[in-house]
């Protein structure tokens, strides 16, 4: 009993030995189970590493890329702005003699021009106020073509033989007119082709109207007097009759006088009744109904020295328009020293009236029909008027004034 019982407590070599290696093969098993795997793993992690290495390593390419070609640009900017820096360089070193040549060229035309503004302004006013005797405004409108070419064709000389007159009498005749309501209108383009044809045109800034005759002699003594230094201002209407050589001889004998106011005197009716010709809007100005107006030229012609145009031009602004051109300028002088000249010889009849004048060595300054306030018909009847009633061709060039 003892032994078997001592027998069991004890292991015995050979067991151990078999337990040993059955325990050796059993951890080569489990360890290629288990092991196997992490290996697997591994080769896939290693393979993944090598894959984001791979994915890595791409993008880093890829940014180097991206990097080394903004690089590239930027080197490229920087060559191109140094060669544009290089360029500006050079511009300005070869700027100051530009501006200098540029200055030098403007300073040259900034002297030239100032040369020839202060040429043209003197020749501007030599012009403006050229030394005349008389300057006669012939008053038309655009319709009045017709009755221009009949003033041609007779009293009014043309051509050449008008410059001659200026120069060589100091009579300047044009005539003169103003502009449309509308720029550049039919009406004015057609003025200014009569105007290159005959050159015979004065000009106003003012726009052409019947009821605007009183503006328009008020603009056309200032302008005149403005162009021309004459000893006489004269305004005639388009259908009046006139001998130049006669008119120059009469009012050279009024040279000496100061304040020289001529034409044929009138003292006509207030018209206080309204739409009947020559209605006086301003007719309570002059009295009582049924009075007269002041002494003044009737308006078909008359003739101003000097010194009442120069007034007229001072005082343009604040001189007042009644409804009548005539009576208006009359009202300017009423109450001024000067001398109002009623020469009958400036407003004879048509024919026989003014044809006895002139037989009888008196010839007449002006002629018209009072019953048309001009010469009734004056188109178709001014030439035989000038026939009739003209002076000598001689009259005028002889005119001693």
């Amino acid at each position: 009993m003892k032994n078997n019982r001592t027998g069991g407590g004890k292991v015995s070599p050979k067991w151990i030995i078999i337990f040993s290696i059955f325990s050796f093969v059993l951890g080569m098993l489990f360890t290629n189970r288990v092991w196997d795997p992490i290996e697997s793993d591994g080769r896939i992690m290693r393979r993944k590493e090598q894959e984001t290495k791979f994915v890595t390593d791409d993008c880093i390419t890829n940014k180097d890329n991206d990097l080394l070609g903004e690089v590239h640009k930027t080197q490229q900017a920087i060559q191109s702005n140094r060669s544009l820096g290089n360029s500006i360089s050079e511009l300005k070193l070869e700027l100051p003699s530009n501006q200098n040549s540029s200055k030098e060229v403007k300073d040259d035309n900034l002297i030239s021009n100032k040369t020839k503004k202060v040429e043209v302004e003197v020749e501007d006013k030599i012009e403006r106020r050229k030394k005349a005797f008389m300057v006669i405004g012939i008053n038309t409108a655009f319709s009045s073509r017709r009755r221009r070419d009949s003033i041609r064709e007779t009293w009014m000389p043309r051509g050449e033989k008008l410059l001659q007159l200026e120069k060589e009498k100091g009579i300047v005749v044009r005539f003169m007119i103003g502009h449309s309501a509308t720029s550049k209108s039919i009406l004015d383009r057609a003025i200014d082709s009569e105007e290159a044809q005959h050159k015979d045109f004065f000009r106003l800034e003012h726009v052409e109207g019947y009821h605007e005759l009183t503006a328009k002699t008020r603009i056309f003594f200032s302008t005149a007097f403005a162009k021309w230094d004459a000893k006489f201002y004269v305004k005639v209407d388009d259908d009046v009759h006139v001998n130049l050589g006669m008119l120059a001889t009469t009012l050279g004998r009024y040279q000496s006088k100061q304040r020289v106011y001529t034409g044929c005197m009138k003292s006509g009716p207030v018209l206080s009744q309204k739409n009947v010709k020559y209605h006086e809007p301003e007719y309570w100005k002059f009295g009582e109904e049924g009075n007269k107006y002041f002494r003044h030229a009737t308006g078909q012609i008359y003739a101003i020295s000097n010194d009442l145009a120069a007034y007229i031009s001072t005082n343009q602004p604040i001189l007042h328009k009644f409804a009548n051109e005539d009576v208006s300028l009359g009202a300017w002088f009423i109450g001024l020293d000067v001398e109002h000249i009623d020469d009958r010889n400036m407003c004879c009849g048509t024919p026989p009236d003014c044809e006895w004048k002139a037989e009888a060595g008196n010839v007449c300054i002006a002629s018209f029909d009072w019953s048309c306030s001009g010469i009734c018909r004056s188109v178709e009847r001014l030439k035989d008027v000038h026939k009739r009633c003209g002076e000598d061709p001689a009259a005028l060039w002889n005119a001693q004034y």
